[in-house]
């Protein structure tokens, strides 16, 4: 179901499959990048746009994120087996054996409003650490959940124990989903001072004021990351310690 060939199976054991990118993306989706694209073309074509220097460093940025999009659609996929669950991304392999890993969940896209992906399958591991599977999701398997269960009931037999829930790890996973959200508002945080400095910026030059952009578009967005950082993490401890 949704692996390689439909769920290509080893000799019979029905747990070696294959995940990877089968379905492109939805038509209105693509068209908005390619509206994004063509104006980054047409912004770096201007002469007045910026100067040489920082023409350059945009565009071979822009160049490296289109190499890692290209690599992670050709190598990006998950690969199921009796020896465990191996993801491959653009330049990183990663394993986890069977005995180490935990549970295989079906989880909300938390960027689904602008995404064509609605659920994600993670694995966590006997740690409650969590890693998203590649194109194990709801675009690539329109049947995700029956998919995953299918897997945790093939995969039994090569854990060597069943899938029962451990309190232990189930407060890790709770903890560590609580770390990420803090970082995850430290980050939208940082993004909003970002685009406050880039105001401010945009002021001193229409001010014919001193400008200052390495200090508003770099040491204050990180100055401010550093701090939000600290303090959601610290709401989150306190909210996590037992009353």
């Amino acid at each position: 179901m949704g692996g390689d060939d439909e769920g290509e199976r080893d000799g019979g054991r029905g747990i070696e499959r294959e995940y990877r990118r089968r379905r492109k993306m939805a038509r209105g989706r693509f068209v908005g990048l390619c509206v994004l694209q063509g104006n980054f073309v047409l912004q770096m074509a201007r002469p007045d746009s910026l100067p040489g220097r920082q023409k350059l460093v945009a565009v071979a940025l822009m160049a490296m994120v289109y190499v890692w999009a290209i690599l992670t659609v050709r190598r990006g996929r998950t690969i199921v087996g009796a020896d465990g669950v191996t993801t491959r991304g653009a330049f990183r392999v990663r394993r986890w054996a069977w005995h180490d890993i935990y549970d295989l969940r079906v989880e909300t896209n938390p960027g689904q409003r602008g995404s064509d992906v609605k659920s994600l399958t993670y694995l966590y591991d006997n740690d409650g650490r969590r890693a998203h599977l590649p194109h194990l999701d709801d675009w690539q398997i329109p049947d995700l959940w029956a998919e995953v269960a299918d897997l945790h009931t093939a995969a039994a037999r090569h854990r060597g124990m069943t899938w029962e829930r451990r309190p232990g790890v189930e407060v890790r996973i709770r903890e560590r989903a609580a770390y990420r959200k803090a970082q995850a508002r430290a980050f939208t945080g940082t993004v909003i001072v970002f685009f406050a400095a880039l105001v401010y910026l945009l002021w001193e030059v229409f001010t014919d004021a001193a400008p200052h952009p390495f200090l508003l578009l770099l040491c204050v967005p990180l100055a401010a990351y550093a701090l939000l950082a600290v303090l959601f993490r610290w709401r989150c401890t306190r909210a996590l310690a037992p009353a």
